[in-house]
């Protein structure tokens, strides 16, 4: 991830910089500095992008997973119909189509909680990334403001 990128070099130039005795405060490159801050913020969006990205891809997957499983019980409906003719058929149809009914409710559900699970993660490591980001250039620019 490039942001991160960004962030090592910043911190390799605080670690590298020349140090003020008695003082733990350090002599940086003003200008690097907000030069790879400036990358930064532009890189952000891409970040936004992807959560919306995996979002939306969120939404399609449940509802892929949502049209399989309104299939299945179509099917199975349909599957029934036709074997109405003949008393044990029905029964062994009335037998076998609730256990479709209730795997393809099963496939369903595993598909929504996994989709769900994924998103959520995948939105959890943008916002803490987002936040560390945050936190790392509100101090940077504390600290520029310190110095300036």
């Amino acid at each position: 991830m490039e942001v991160l990128k960004l962030l090592d070099e910043i911190e390799d130039l605080i670690e590298e910089s020349v140090s003020v005795p008695f003082g733990g405060k350090a002599i940086v490159d003003k200008k690097e500095v907000l030069e790879i801050i400036k990358e930064i913020r532009l890189l952000i969006p891409d970040e936004i992008k992807q959560a919306e990205w995996i979002n939306t891809e969120r939404q399609r997957i449940l509802a892929e997973a949502q049209q399989e499983a309104d299939g299945i019980v179509q099917n199975t409906k349909l599957y029934i119909q036709e074997q109405v003719e003949n008393h044990e058929i029905i029964k062994q149809a009335q037998k076998e189509a609730e256990k479709i009914i209730e795997e393809a409710q099963k496939v369903a559900k595993e598909i929504r909680i996994g989709a769900k699970e994924y998103a959520d993660e995948m939105l959890k490591q943008v916002q803490d990334n987002m936040e560390n980001l945050h936190n790392i250039i509100k101090a940077n620019r504390e600290e520029l403001n310190k110095k300036g």
